[in-house]
């Protein structure tokens, strides 16, 4: 699959949240997006899978134009996991991920989608959470559960949203070492939002990094992962080392801001934050609409 995003535009009021953003992603591949908070970063995802609609510019799948993709083809297509905040099901484990099946089920299917929701719990090491609720949970045994539903609708983009923001520093290792293994042997193209640089580091296979809604440098993590780029994009002093061929960030301070220019952008960014916040409904409604 390959995604080509040219000029892409957003703004949730006169202030752009993306401004030209460009990119070209194909592959079987783990793609880490990063960047600080209100940089427009969950905005661009739901840009690609259709939950928002561009003010501008195009994103295109494989060559045809989303806008021009119906849900129903959508959601065979891209598979999304949001940030799990509120998600709240009434159902079973087994259920819950079984709603990940509906793009593809058909009469008579239930045996082969039982089989995939199966081996998808088991993949993840939650088979034994099958028959309890979802809402009994903890909010990692949540995280996990979103997850299965995404990977059991076996799409050829996969999106996340922070996959591993619930996650022990143990399981968010294990959860990105089994995105990239889903990638390459589902031939899969992963797209995740993370907040943990060493992590997307150690297992990505490209980086996307955003700042002020825009691109501000792509490639591997070596290219992109530099002392000055987390000075220009994150504000802080770093260290950046090589651990076994990927660089590792030792964080030394943060840099003192212009309070004067903070002011000017703070508004937006607080507006942008409110509006994050109201699309957890929006968020959810596309996803029961796209299942």
């Amino acid at each position: 699959m390959q995604i080509t995003i040219d000029g892409l535009q957003f703004s949730y009021t006169s202030t752009p949240i993306l401004d030209n953003v460009n990119a070209d992603l194909s592959g079987h591949k783990l793609v880490s997006i990063l960047g600080p908070n209100g940089v427009g970063k969950s905005t661009l995802i739901h840009c690609i899978n259709k939950i928002l609609t561009p003010k501008g510019g195009t994103v295109m799948i494989d060559g045809k134009d989303v806008k021009e993709i119906t849900i129903k083809e959508m959601s065979k297509i891209v598979g999304y996991v949001p940030y799990s905040a509120n998600d709240s099901f009434p159902l079973s484990v087994v259920d819950t991920v079984m709603m990940g099946r509906h793009p593809h089920s058909k009469w008579g299917s239930l045996d082969s989608d039982l089989r995939i929701v199966y081996e998808t719990l088991e993949m993840l090491g939650i088979s034994h959470l099958a028959m309890r609720s979802f809402n009994e949970l903890s909010a990692g045994q949540h995280q996990k559960v979103m997850l299965a539903r995404g990977l059991a609708q076996e799409p050829r983009i996969l999106l996340l949203d922070e996959p591993t923001s619930n996650l022990d520093v143990r399981h968010q290792l294990e959860v990105t070492k089994l995105l990239r293994k889903m990638a390459e042997e589902k031939d899969i193209l992963v797209i995740m939002i993370s907040h943990d640089i060493n992590i997307a580091a150690k297992y990505s296979d490209e980086i996307l990094m955003m700042h002020q809604g825009s691109i501000f440098a792509t490639g591997t993590p070596k290219e992109v992962i530099t002392e000055e780029n987390l000075k220009a994009v994150y504000g802080v002093e770093a260290k950046v080392i090589d651990d076994l061929g990927t660089p590792h960030v030792i964080l030394r301070d943060s840099i003192p801001v212009d309070l004067e220019k903070v002011e000017e952008v703070r508004s937006p960014l607080m507006a942008e934050s409110l509006r994050a916040k109201n699309e957890d409904s929006i968020v959810s409604d596309a996803i029961e609409e796209n299942q």
